[in-house]
């Protein structure tokens, strides 16, 4: 079953299951399934995946290879990772060695590999801002690639690799980290507030770090096995981005709604305000799933008893109020695997 290797803890078996523990053996395994037309699904840390309760017809591929390399470039520190690394511990040691950019993406769940598919961040970061090169093996051309950041085509929750997910398989990211004792700018208000600066202030890395650790907990935003709003894939819609029409639209609906202007004259919305306003509260059960008590975009199966199929009703019941409420279609942020919302 794939269940336990997920944080929702939903997914039903493989057919096939290898735990790749070198950068080599992740690309032999693969490019060996390629050969042999065998469908491959390459998982991670799990904290990004709705899995079907029908499973994966195929060979699904455990990423667990390990090692950091740290050079020096100038004022920076250039560090490499293996993809399978978890990511909060490396942000931990870069909060420790005084290495700054990532310290806002503290407690986030999975692996760094995931990192820049998903172009992943929180209060005000993203590891676009970091990531230099992406060691990556391209199962089209079948050849590791090194791509620059620049080829990465990063955007909101968005790159090269989300769009393309059957072509690259991350091997390692590099990133380029400030060498400084103290935060990047912050630019999240809610966090400015918490360590009481102002929007583009600095602090102390490590009361960065602490502080969203704290923020990330109050929305039961980190794993921790004695809260059931932590059995969840994080949130499971992104925040819509909308054109200038669709903005100019959406304020005769919601008049007063949370929005951020966007160079080119769009317009980022709040996922979690449409869903609280379209009726679906925090604490909002269907069967045995349920909004997060804490944090209006998690999805969770508290008790460990639902299914797939439950949790994506809960998800079309979400997205279908939304939409018929406010006219802006929700995209569900995490990867369905052997599943699909209906339209």
């Amino acid at each position: 079953m794939l269940a336990p290797y997920t944080t929702l803890r939903l997914g039903g078996p493989a057919r096939d299951f290898a735990d790749a523990t070198t950068a080599e053996q992740l690309v032999s395994v693969v490019a060996e399934a390629d050969m042999n037309a065998v469908p491959t699904l390459i998982l991670g840390g799990g904290s990004n995946v709705v899995v079907a309760d029908e499973g994966f017809d195929g060979l699904v591929v455990k990423v667990s290879t390990r090692g950091v390399a740290v050079s020096r470039d100038g004022e920076q520190a250039v560090v490499t990772v293996q993809a399978g690394e978890d990511w909060d511990p490396l942000v931990a040691r870069a909060v420790a060695e005084g290495w700054a950019g990532i310290e806002c993406m503290s407690g986030i769940p999975g692996q760094v590999g995931s990192t820049p598919i998903q172009n992943v961040g929180a209060y005000g970061q993203e590891v676009a801002q970091t990531i230099r090169c992406v060691r990556a093996y391209d199962r089209r051309t079948r050849q590791v690639v090194d791509l620059e950041a620049r080829r990465c085509g990063f955007a909101y929750r968005d790159s090269l690799f989300k769009r393309e997910p059957a072509r690259y398989v991350v091997l390692a990211v590099t990133y380029a980290l400030d060498i400084s004792e103290m935060s990047g700018p912050v630019a999240y208000e809610e966090l400015a507030r918490r360590l009481r600066t102002e929007v583009g202030g600095r602090v102390p890395l490590a009361r960065a770090r602490e502080a969203v650790l704290e923020l990330r907990r109050g929305k039961g935003m980190l794993l921790d096995p004695d809260d059931p709003d932590s059995r969840s894939a994080g949130s499971f819609f992104t925040n819509p981005v909308l054109s200038a029409e669709q903005a100019r639209e959406l304020a005769v609906r919601a008049p007063g709604h949370p929005r951020w202007e966007l160079p080119g004259g769009s317009v980022k919305v709040s996922a979690a305000w449409l869903i609280e306003q379209a009726g679906y509260p925090k604490g909002y059960e269907r069967g045995p799933v349920r909004i997060s008590t804490k944090h209006t975009l998690a999805l969770t199966n508290p008790d460990g008893a639902a299914t797939t199929g439950d949790l994506l009703a809960l998800a079309q019941e979400v997205r279908d109020g939304v939409r018929e409420k406010f006219g802006v279609t929700l995209v569900n942020e995490p990867v369905l695997v052997g599943c699909s919302l209906p339209e």
